[in-house]
C-alpha cells in the first residue's frame, strides 16, 4: 500500500473535546437548516417550493449556455435548465414569480434562438401539496438510509459501533445541509442526492477505521493498552490509505465541479464537501462517541 505519511504517531482523539465541540456546532448549523427548509424559508428549488416545468424541443441541437443566455436576456436568472441531448430537447424549471413566467420563456427561446426553432412541448405546474410531498419523501428517504446503516454496523461490529457509525454519518449530512444553507445554494432533489451519496461515502470511510480497530481489539489484552491509545494506533495506522481514498474521490468531485456543467456544479460541490467533513468525522466523530459509549469496555481480559 501507498504511505504518504509514513509511521505516525498523532494524538487524535486528544483532540476530541475540541472536535467534538465544533461538530456540535455544526450539528447545531444543520438543525436550523432543516427547520428553514421545513418551514419553506430556505432557497428551495422548484420540485420542493413549487413552480412550472416546461420541455421545450428544438430543430437542432441546442447548448445549456445559449439557452441560459437566452433567459438572462430577459431577466430570468433563478432557473434550473437540465439537457436532454439525444432527444434535442431542454427542460426548464423555475420557481413562479409571474403569472405570465411561461410566456416569457417562450417568446425569449423564439427570439434568441430562431433558427433552432423552438417549441414548447409540455408544461407542468407544481403546486405547493407537490412540494410538501417530495420534502416529506426526501425526509423520509434521508432516515431510511441512517436506519440501514445503524443495522448493517450492527451486525458488522457492535452495537457501539453502530452507535458511532450513525451519529458520524448524520453528523456529515447535517453539516452539509448547513453549510448550503449558509451559502444561499438551492435545495433540491439533486442535492439530495448528494446527501444519500455522502452518507454511503461517510459509512465507508468510517469502516475503514472501524475494521482496524476490531483487528487490533483481538490481539490486545486488557491493561496492555488503553481503549483511547488503541484507537490512536489504529487511526494512525490507516490514515495514508485513509487520506489517499478520500483524496482521489474529492479530485474526481473537484473534475465534476469545474468540467461537468452547471447542473452537476451544485451536486459536486456537495460531494466536495461530504468528503472533507467525511473523512474528519470518521476520526474525529465516529471513534470518540465509541470510546464514550464503552469506556473501555471493548478490551477483553
Amino acid at each position: 500500500m501507498i504511505q504518504i505519511f509514513g509511521k505516525t504517531n498523532i494524538d487524535f482523539l486528544g483532540k476530541k473535546y475540541i472536535a467534538l465541540g465544533f461538530s456540535s456546532l455544526m450539528f447545531l448549523l444543520g438543525l436550523l437548516a432543516v427547520f428553514q427548509i421545513y418551514t419553506g424559508k430556505a432557497n428551495l428549488g422548484v420540485d420542493f417550493a413549487g413552480g412550472l416545468s416546461l420541455q421545450v424541443r428544438f430543430s437542432q441541437n441546442v447548448t445549456l449556455s445559449e439557452v441560459r443566455s437566452a433567459l438572462d436576456k430577459v431577466g430570468l436568472k433563478d432557473v434550473h435548465i437540465q439537457d436532454l441531448p439525444t432527444e434535442r430537447k431542454i427542460l426548464i424549471k423555475l420557481k413562479k414569480t409571474e403569472q405570465n413566467s411561461q410566456d416569457i420563456i417562450e417568446k425569449a427561446l423564439k427570439e434568441s434562438l430562431t433558427t433552432k426553432e423552438p417549441i414548447v412541448e409540455s408544461i407542468t405546474e407544481i403546486g405547493p401539496k407537490i412540494g410538501q410531498r417530495t420534502k416529506k419523501d426526501a425526509l423520509l428517504a434521508i432516515a431510511a438510509a441512517t436506519l440501514g446503516i445503524l443495522i448493517y454496523i450492527a451486525i458488522r461490529f457492535k452495537f457501539h459501533f453502530a452507535i458511532g457509525a450513525t451519529v458520524a454519518t448524520f453528523h456529515d449530512v447535517m453539516a452539509v445541509v448547513g453549510i448550503f444553507y449558509l451559502l444561499g445554494k438551492e435545495i433540491n432533489l439533486i442535492f439530495i442526492s448528494a446527501l444519500l451519496t455522502i452518507a454511503g461515502y461517510s459509512l465507508t470511510d468510517t469502516v475503514v477505521v472501524f475494521d482496524r480497530i476490531r483487528e487490533n481489539l483481538k490481539v490486545v489484552a486488557k491493561g496492555a493498552m488503553t481503549l483511547e491509545a488503541l484507537m490512536n494506533k489504529s487511526i494512525n495506522e490507516v490514515l495514508s490509505r485513509t487520506i489517499i481514498t478520500s483524496l482521489t474521490t474529492f479530485m474526481a468531485a473537484a473534475a465534476l465541479f469545474f468540467f461537468g456543467g452547471e447542473v452537476l456544479h451544485d451536486f459536486a460541490l456537495a460531494m466536495m464537501l461530504g468528503i472533507v467533513i467525511g473523512t474528519y468525522s470518521s476520526i474525529f466523530v465516529a471513534s470518540p462517541i465509541v470510546l464514550f459509549t464503552t469506556k473501555g469496555s471493548l478490551i477483553k481480559r
